[in-house]
């Protein structure tokens, strides 16, 4: 927590005093923003409410316990090298619990079910049928599930791809200047589950999100973004602090104002010279406190009446320590 030294992966969590000394300003901003953000109007659940539990990257593992609910959603990376074997073995275990409908898309991990990694593999593992028992695999798709003997539904699209970070092996990589995401979300999308984060969400204060995921989420505004692959955005300081979840609202000029402060340049000195990032700064604070005043005072709907989204970093990886320290997410709609 108080070393100056970089993390020795990107994935790993900053010591806060270096984040601190690297993202001065930056790191203001997020912690105003947070604090703004806690003093919001929460998104109320539908009813009767489906309550949604989240996991993500178990790499052939399995946690302790999984807490009861109506849906459960895998967010990928279900093993560790994506051989058949590997997938099949935690596709049975996630067939035994006891939900109304289960949801899995594929992580970079899972090597098997992308044809281009897939090659990678030894010749005796790349022939195999994989049976998805009662669940449904999302890969580039939607369905729409019913709940409560009909009386709700929910619309649900899945897609697997991230910003490359690996070798050939790694599955449904795309390289991070390319736009893989821009019109790909069906509008009628309720629950995103994506392996990526968007970019500055749960992702660290590196960034390793993508931003045209961010955009997209942004277009279409789902009721929840389930992700996970980052395993430490939930567990450097402000990402254990939310609790690795958070609420965005698409609604003004809130969120957008964040965005373009934490895109200005890392450094101590350019963070604290550039006068750009304390404009964002001071942008951020006023807009902060308009909306809490808008929703607290003058009882003001959500966002200004637009839509929220309910963000979920599902990863029960605890950051590369090759053990499940992070408990499963549960979100009611």
């Amino acid at each position: 927590m108080t070393s100056l030294l970089a993390p020795k992966s990107p994935f790993d969590p900053p010591p806060l005093l270096h984040t601190i000394l690297t993202q001065p300003v930056k790191t203001l901003i997020r912690i105003v923003d947070f604090a703004l953000s806690s003093l919001r109007v929460a998104p109320t659940s539908g009813s009767p409410p489906i309550r949604i539990v989240c996991i993500s990257d178990t790499h052939c593992l399995q946690p302790d316990s999984i807490p009861p609910g109506d849906l459960l959603i895998h967010a990928g990376d279900l093993t560790n090298t994506g051989t058949p074997a590997e997938i099949q073995s935690q596709i049975d275990w996630l067939h035994t619990l006891d939900f109304q409908h289960k949801i899995i898309i594929a992580g970079n991990q899972d090597t098997y079910l992308d044809p281009r990694s897939r090659q990678t593999l030894a010749p005796s593992d790349r022939n195999h049928q994989i049976d998805w028992k009662s669940l449904h695999y999302l890969q580039h798709t939607s369905v729409t599930l019913p709940f409560h003997s009909n009386h709700r539904t929910l619309t649900l699209y899945g897609a697997p791809q991230i910003p490359a970070c690996g070798g050939q092996e790694f599955a449904f990589q795309y390289p991070r200047a390319r736009d893989a995401w821009s019109g790909t979300i069906p509008d009628d999308t309720e629950i995103l589950v994506t392996h990526t984060p968007p970019k500055y969400h749960l992702d660290l204060p590196a960034g390793l999100g993508c931003e045209f995921l961010l955009n997209e989420v942004r277009r279409t505004q789902p009721l929840v973004h389930v992700f996970g692959h980052v395993h430490a955005g939930r567990s450097d300081f402000l990402g254990w602090v939310k609790g690795g979840r958070e609420v965005v609202r698409w609604g003004g000029e809130g969120e957008r104002e964040v965005e373009a402060a934490l895109r200005r340049p890392d450094g101590l000195f350019r963070g604290l010279l550039d006068p750009f990032s304390w404009v964002g700064l001071v942008r951020v604070a006023v807009y902060g406190v308009v909306d809490v005043v808008w929703e607290r005072v003058w009882g003001g709907g959500e966002g200004g009446g637009d839509g929220a989204t309910v963000m979920v970093n599902a990863s029960l990886m605890l950051n590369g320590t090759g053990r499940l320290r992070n408990p499963p997410q549960v979100v009611d709609v």
